[in-house]
């Protein structure tokens, strides 16, 4: 368990850096040349290090519903919106309300037992958590960065 806390966490990070990173190289060529060049460099990355670790056998993919195939198609909707969100809200602001969402959805998906996951009750426990996190995530937000983000809004349009 220890482990898998570890690696979310480091997933966490990546993911802000990433989309930091990101909104940063959309400012110089565009919001789908940065889609393109990040899902393609991620491409060629894990092409790579898939060979390197799992050989011809990465290719077996066999045994698995044909619509999980999409989450790759997914992953430009996650880029490109999260790029821009960065871009217009900066990146604590917006990573709060993709950690919000993220969280919400995982509940639903979870307590509706969704794409093939087990379906876990909701209780009243996991619902202070959400609110806990949830107000954790305004109250952060709403602590002084409002005239912040109000100004990236009228610089971004």
């Amino acid at each position: 368990m220890a482990i898998g806390m570890l690696l979310a966490v480091f997933g966490g990070m990546l993911v802000c850096v990433q989309n930091t990173f990101n909104a940063n190289v959309k400012q110089k060529v565009g919001a789908w040349s940065t889609t393109t060049l990040v899902l393609g460099l991620g491409f060629l990355a894990s092409l790579i290090a898939g060979l390197m670790s799992n050989g011809p056998a990465l290719f077996a993919v066999t045994g698995m519903e044909t619509w999980y195939w999409f989450s790759g198609i997914i992953g430009v909707g996650v880029v490109f919106s999260v790029t821009q969100s960065v871009e217009r809200l900066g990146p604590s602001y917006a990573i709060s309300i993709v950690m919000v969402s993220q969280i919400l959805f995982a509940l639903l998906w979870d307590t509706l037992g969704w794409f093939g996951l087990e379906a876990i009750p909701f209780t009243w426990k996991t619902g202070v958590g959400i609110v806990f996190i949830v107000g954790g995530v305004l109250l952060f937000q709403l602590s002084g960065n409002e005239k912040v983000v109000n100004e990236r809004v009228r610089r971004v349009g």
